[in-house]
């Protein structure tokens, strides 16, 4: 395809972790980068100008909900969805396969497809691996993913032998149905469960296919973190170094560290934006539950070593003064200052990599939760 371009800028020299950019059409990447989940076509709570403003280059998007609604057709007769949206960076949208997982009794797997029915009227539909890539080009994605199952835990080794095998080839078929010359670019996705062995064969496989990039799926599924961050060290150096590595779905900033001391470059998951409608705040010295009593007459910023809006120009006991009154604001203020958390926290550990001090920054990170901790 065209359009598309990933530059390895820099390799830190005591772990897997790189500093790099990536080329699209609708703008540079750097990373390692984290992308605000944007379900339906929207960040929860956030304007897209605000999205810019803390430091946002790509969002994600999800093929399964905008397939159910609007529908992709009707958002490509509109413009597409950067401009149904407002958004004019790239986009990457996920490929529904982890939706139609999600869904648990209401889908069938089959060689086909994944044989669903809608969480919202209940209407049957058939999402194959040739219908998520024309979902994906209609919506006008930037990055497509390969429309794949992702393998609950604990899973029995046939089943994940299986899976494994069907979801490769249904990465083949997405790659013949992408447009040659394409502005799009297609991502692989590695599965194989918890099995070492096969998560080196689908590796290995998807490179024998070629893709523009390469993800990591069916972690972050229920497993505990330990055996995550194993597969993330055994997965992430199969895969090529002149090529993106994303791992989806994951996570703490704990975990978007960790990732990055393993090799990989974008990430993906709800939780900050989840979180701050669920009034628990990320900051640099850990997690902060604005409900509690004890900020009711806290006159302090959230985090006085934050930059946000937020941070610069309220309270904690006004935060927690909005959430407990379930006032609408509570969600914007806490999601802006999430979202901008992680934005700098990738922003810093970039700025790391260049000063070739991402060992020392790691060292740090985790001295100063030892702090609240204590």
């Amino acid at each position: 395809m065209s359009g598309f371009k990933y530059a390895l800028l820099q390799q830190d020299s005591d772990s897997q972790a790189r500093r790099g950019r990536i080329y699209t059409q609708r703008g540079e990447i750097d990373t390692p980068a984290f992308m605000p989940v944007g379900t339906l076509g929207t960040v929860k709570g956030v304007l897209p100008e605000a999205l810019k403003e803390i430091g946002a280059q790509i969002i994600l998007a999800n093929t399964y909900h905008l397939y159910l609604r609007p529908g992709h057709k009707l958002i490509q007769q509109l413009g597409g969805l950067h401009k149904f949206m407002h958004w004019d960076r790239p986009i990457l949208t996920d490929s529904g396969g982890f939706q139609v997982f999600s869904l648990g009794e209401l889908r069938k797997i089959t060689e086909e497809g994944a044989a669903f029915q809608s969480h919202i009227d209940g209407s049957k539909h058939l999402l194959t691996p040739e219908l998520s890539v024309e979902i994906q080009l209609a919506l006008g994605s930037d990055i497509v993913m390969v429309f794949d199952e992702c393998i609950p835990h604990p899973a029995e080794r046939s089943y994940v032998v299986d899976s494994t095998n069907r979801s490769t080839r249904w990465a083949q078929r997405c790659r013949d149905v992408l447009p040659k010359g394409s502005q799009s670019a297609l991502f692989g996705i590695v599965q194989g469960g918890m099995e070492l062995d096969l998560r080196k064969q689908s590796a290995e496989q998807l490179q024998e296919i070629g893709f523009e990039g390469y993800a990591l799926g069916g972690l972050s599924v229920g497993e505990e973190t330990s055996l995550m961050y194993d597969m993330m060290e055994y997965s992430l150096p199969l895969l090529p170094t002149d090529r993106p590595r994303y791992v989806m779905g994951v996570g703490t900033p704990e975990n978007l560290l960790e990732g990055v001391a393993r090799g990989c470059d974008m990430f993906d998951c709800v939780m900050p934006t989840r979180n701050a409608r669920n009034g628990v705040l990320f900051t640099s010295f850990g997690k902060v539950s604005i409900k509690q009593a004890q900020y009711r007459d806290d006159e302090r910023p959230l985090d006085p070593d934050c930059q946000c809006y937020v941070c610069r120009n309220y309270s904690r006991a006004y935060l927690r003064h909005l959430y407990t009154s379930k006032e609408i604001l509570a969600s914007v203020l806490n999601t802006h200052h999430n979202l901008y958390y992680y934005q700098q926290l990738m922003a810093e550990i970039r700025q790391a990599l260049e000063n070739g001090k991402f060992t020392e920054f790691c060292r740090d990170f985790y001295k100063k939760r030892e702090v609240l901790t204590s």
